[in-house]
């Protein structure tokens, strides 16, 4: 969670304004500790790297969801929970922002025969069983991430289709 004294970048406060507003005003959703996961999704998958960020045996990043769910079985305790916890912030990200994308990037991809909406689900529901050292995010949280995931697909289709169809320059104005 970052530090409410730490000067937010731009990026930051036009994700948090943007997650919030088609949240709370379009979809009714009030529920702060969630909105605000969704809108610190955004910010970290801003970067490839987080995207990117499970790692198979020989060291090379897991870049589908089938290399990282086989990597969860590896794993035990918060190592198994953050890497099922990343399935699932990876399967939402991308069925919600690139729903378009969401079947593997090359042909033969073990991913075009995975339904990531199912995965995310799971993955967040098994995070929400697993203790954390100190439970960032709570298991609360993951559970209703893992029970509200179709309706946080959807708002993140709504982010985009807000970002796209706004003017150029619209959103610098937030200050």
């Amino acid at each position: 969670m970052p530090d409410p004294n730490e000067k937010r970048s731009a990026l930051d406060r036009f994700l948090s304004g943007l997650s919030e507003y088609i949240f709370q005003t379009k979809l009714g959703i009030v529920d702060v500790q969630l909105v605000n996961y969704v809108s610190e999704l955004l910010l970290r998958f801003n970067r490839v790297d987080a995207i990117q960020r499970v790692r198979r045996p020989d060291g090379q990043p897991a870049t589908e969801v089938f290399q990282m769910l086989c990597e969860a079985e590896r794993r035990i305790g918060t190592a198994r929970r953050e890497v099922h916890r990343h399935i699932g912030d990876v399967t939402l990200f991308w069925s919600g922002m690139f729903p378009e994308s969401v079947r593997g990037n090359r042909p033969g991809s073990p991913d075009r025969l995975l339904d990531y909406f199912q995965h995310g689900k799971r993955s967040y529901k098994i995070a929400s069983t697993i203790e954390g050292e100190d439970d960032r995010p709570p298991c609360e949280l993951l559970d209703r991430l893992s029970e509200q995931f179709e309706l946080c697909a959807y708002g993140l289709r709504e982010i985009r289709r807000e970002w796209e169809e706004s003017e150029p320059g619209e959103h610098l104005l937030i200050s």
